[in-house]
């Protein structure tokens, strides 16, 4: 997700719930309405966009003359609370909030930074930076609430399980897109004229930046009943478990 400057998120995502309340409330009434929206489960992924179609846009980009890498991952972060503070005045309780992955290892990433498959350092070092704080802002949050609404989904650390030790879980290519062109694939879109690998299953990446069916079926698997290492403070399993809240 992308903070667009000309467009706002928190009005965009009002108006969802609203028209949710709205609709539902029409066919069982306000009060019955806002506990679906309560009970609802919000899934955001927030911080790759920024970087990618932001900051390492360009060599020169307005957010890089404005920001150190630092900085700038610090600017997200506040920007994001506010998103996700939003969220909760509007009713959400039970938000997945997962960060980046491994925004250097990417083939969109190699594809022009890399000649040798070498994960890229800027944009791996801003994922280092960004990720450890988006879940150190989501347990403050949850502090400041006083409850456990948002949930951190570490999907970096699953991604670079993927990269460091690939035949673990079934993979052969960890740097190349099964889809895509140039170097890495990672060049452009995937599209009908794109080269096409005959077996997406042993990739990790599907085209420039999104990971394949199979990785992402292991990526959901870890927020269903991962450890605190990759779902803090708890696992979408637990969370089912638990019922509803109204």
């Amino acid at each position: 997700m992308e903070m667009m400057e000309n467009t706002s998120f928190e009005k965009i995502e009002e108006w969802s719930l609203h028209c949710c309340c709205s609709f539902y409330g029409n066919l069982c009434g306000l009060d019955e309405a806002r506990k679906l929206v309560n009970n609802g489960l919000v899934l955001i992924t927030l911080g790759g966009n920024d970087f990618v179609n932001n900051y390492f846009l360009t060599p020169v980009t307005a957010r890089r003359l404005q920001f150190n890498l630092p900085d700038y991952t610090t600017f997200l972060i506040s920007e994001y609370k506010k998103i996700l503070q939003r969220l909760y005045v509007l009713g959400a309780r039970r938000v997945l909030v997962t960060g980046t992955g491994p925004l250097g290892c990417v083939p969109g990433e190699l594809a022009f930074r890399s000649t040798d498959g070498t994960c890229a350092p800027e944009p791996q070092l801003a994922a280092q930076l960004y990720n450890p704080k988006l879940v150190a802002m989501l347990k403050e949050l949850n502090k400041e609430l006083n409850t456990d609404t948002f949930v951190a989904a570490n999907a970096m650390s699953r991604q670079n399980d993927f990269l460091s030790n690939p035949l673990a879980f079934g993979f052969s290519q960890t740097r190349v897109a099964c889809c895509g062109q140039g170097p890495f694939n990672g060049v452009g879109l995937c599209t009908r004229f794109s080269f096409l690998c005959p077996d997406r299953q042993n990739y990790v990446f599907w085209d420039a930046y999104h990971p394949t069916e199979q990785a992402n079926r292991m990526i959901v698997q870890t927020i269903y009943n991962g450890t605190i290492e990759h779902m803090d403070p708890m696992n979408l399993q637990t969370i089912i478990n638990m019922g509803f809240l109204y």
